[in-house]
């Protein structure tokens, strides 16, 4: 049956990482590796960058009064010493800290001693499943302090890459652009995600369509549920960045209020493009059901035929197995002493199959199976075929 399908020829998109080796611009003062699992600090003007590991307060205390952006990003939260000795270094609130520490938030703005606290999730996807992790920014006076859940991939390698470069107006903006940066970063990081549930989608179709399979339900329902943890990881950040586009909050330009826009904007499109999947999913749930179905009333149906087609030889047979006695009557199956009588019992039930046959035939019975056979007759697909992802 899989013959009698064509796959569709999908387009991977690879996803490129940004080549972070290439040589820096003269104005770069000193660029070091961050080791895996360790913060860094990203220091720069319009000028120049600095880029180095996270050091001793005071150091951190010079960068920030020196340049014009400071962003300070702490790869991973388990060490809670590490979290709290910076909160205590830029005043941190309380309760930021306690979100910072305490993982899986929603994502929110709050407003904490002249600082602008967001929360995000940052989702990726690896191994078929969805990873999500925690992302706190803190926008500050001149300095912008992120913290990520877990050590080691993320979003924010297009905003370094940025940042090394010294690509658009990153350099030369103030601490907010940084803050849109990151939020962009994140955000667009959904797509890929979509594109991959997207894809796995796709694949359940052509696999519910080309061949039977007990475990395709079972993989519609957790692609649903990790629809539904998409969904839940994005809808929070459409009200955050509500609140950062219409509230007047500090540190926050007009100017950067119009990218913010941009970043709700896509926010909308996720969101829409997550309920498409979702309606993909019942879609598929129901051609599964539908085949399941069909593929029942097609093995109930060549039974019965088989049923129809030997039940005119199950009855000659029975009624010769019934042998009268011939001596008592002339009439009491006479052809039991017949020469030719078993060929006759054998004719007889031949011929009243095909005679069967014959009428199932014209009366249009068999016309499905026909159908099926010819390959000239397109294959229909299915309702989740209509649907397409943007």
């Amino acid at each position: 049956m899989a013959s009698r399908y064509r796959k569709r020829r999908r387009k991977k998109i690879q996803l490129r990482q940004p080549d972070v080796s290439q040589t820096l611009p003269e104005t770069v003062e000193a660029v070091q590796p961050r080791p895996s699992g360790e913060a860094e600090v990203f220091a720069y003007n319009a000028g120049a960058l600095v880029e180095v590991p996270v050091t001793e307060a005071g150091d951190l205390k010079q960068l920030v009064d020196k340049w014009s952006v400071t962003w300070i990003n702490v790869d991973g939260t388990g060490d809670t010493e590490q979290v709290l000795r910076l909160g205590k270094l830029f005043n941190l609130h309380e309760l930021a800290i306690e979100d910072v520490i305490n993982l899986h938030q929603r994502a929110k703005v709050d407003v904490y001693n002249d600082q602008l606290f967001i929360i995000l999730r940052m989702p990726t996807w690896q191994d078929g499943q969805l990873h999500q992790e925690q992302l706190c920014i803190v926008l500050g006076d001149k300095f912008v302090l992120t913290f990520q859940e877990e050590p080691g991939g993320d979003s924010l390698d297009p905003v370094r890459d940025r940042i090394r470069k010294g690509f658009g107006q990153i350099r030369s903006a103030k601490s907010d652009y940084l803050v849109y940066s990151i939020i962009d970063a994140v955000v667009d990081g959904y797509f890929p995600v979509i594109e991959k549930i997207g894809e796995a989608l796709e694949e359940l179709e052509d696999e519910i369509l080309e061949r039977f399979d007990r475990r395709s339900p079972a993989n519609i329902l957790e692609l649903k549920r990790e629809i539904l943890n998409v969904k839940r990881a994005i809808w929070p950040a459409r009200e955050a960045l509500n609140l950062l586009i219409r509230d007047d909050l500090p540190h926050i330009d007009p100017h950067t209020k119009i990218y913010l826009r941009d970043c709700y904007d896509h926010v909308i499109r996720i969101i829409d493009l997550v309920e498409q999947q979702r309606e993909m999913c019942t879609d598929l749930m129901d051609l599964y059901l539908s085949s399941a179905s069909n593929r029942m009333n097609e093995v109930m149906k060549v039974l019965t035929m088989i049923t129809l087609i030997f039940m005119p030889p199950t009855l000659v047979a029975g009624i010769y197995g019934m042998n009268f006695n011939t001596e008592i009557s002339k009439w009491n199956m006479p052809e039991l002493n017949w020469i030719f009588g078993y060929e006759f019992a054998l004719a007889l039930m031949f011929l009243s199959a095909i005679v069967v046959w014959a009428i199932a035939r014209l009366r249009g019975w068999m016309q499905d199976a026909d159908l099926r056979a010819d390959p000239t007759v397109p294959a229909v697909r299915g309702p989740a075929a209509t649907h397409q992802t943007k």
